[in-house]
């Protein structure tokens, strides 16, 4: 199945039309600097400049395991990969969302400067009716990512050439102060692979968004 190209304001209007009939979860996946996170923020200042308080993000990176877990299991220097995440606790979460019986949820964010996620720090009143889900692994084909499928009812995956993803991530590492050999440790010992694993192993999107 060939995914179908869309616009950032195709893709928005098509959220808002879909919203009409209750509350509907979108999944926005990509590589490591492909510019998902960028695009689901402006996506919903979109929305939320039509109509405030419409849409909300529900970032993947917060469900990062932490470092007291990942350097004793000897995953620290993987971190950002599918096995570094905590896939139930995002699913229990979409779960809750798409139940909507709650005042609200509170979703965790995570503090790239400090390298941390922080539990509750973003709350999703109950009234939002559209949810922009966004991250690396939404759409992997591989368990337990792929129990996550379900729970979204429209999927995009943002699509980037290699080589623009490389000059993106080494930007952003410089923009950390990382010296010349950790900048090629993260893009071609983690960033990069894992970008080959996403553009490799994701199920079919419904949509894809050009970008680079």
């Amino acid at each position: 199945m060939t995914s179908e190209a869309i616009g950032a304001d195709e893709l928005a209007e098509l959220l808002t039309t879909r919203a009409k009939t209750g509350r509907v979860i979108a999944a926005l996946a990509g590589a490591p600097g492909s510019g998902k996170s960028t695009l689901a923020e402006a996506l919903v200042e979109t929305l939320n400049t039509r109509q405030p308080g419409c849409a909300a993000v529900l970032p993947m990176d917060g469900f990062h395991y932490d470092d007291l877990y990942l350097v004793p299991a000897g995953l620290r220097p993987r971190k950002g990969a599918p096995e570094t995440f905590d896939v139930g606790g995002l699913a229990h979460v979409l779960k809750r969302l798409r139940a909507r019986d709650e005042a609200f949820v509170a979703v965790p964010v995570f503090d790239r400067s400090l390298e941390i996620a922080r539990a509750g720090a973003r709350l999703i009143p109950a009234e939002v009716p559209i949810i922009v889900a966004e991250g690396n692994y939404l759409l992997l084909d591989r368990s337990p990512w792929s129990g996550l499928r379900p729970l979204f009812d429209v999927t995009v995956m943002v699509d980037v050439p290699e080589e623009i993803l490389r000059e993106r991530l080494t930007a952003r590492w410089q923009g950390y102060g990382l010296s010349e050999a950790e900048i090629a440790w993260k893009l071609d010992g983690n960033d990069l692979p894992n970008g080959r694993v996403i553009r490799d192993e994701s199920a079919p999107a419904d949509y894809r968004i050009l970008s680079g």
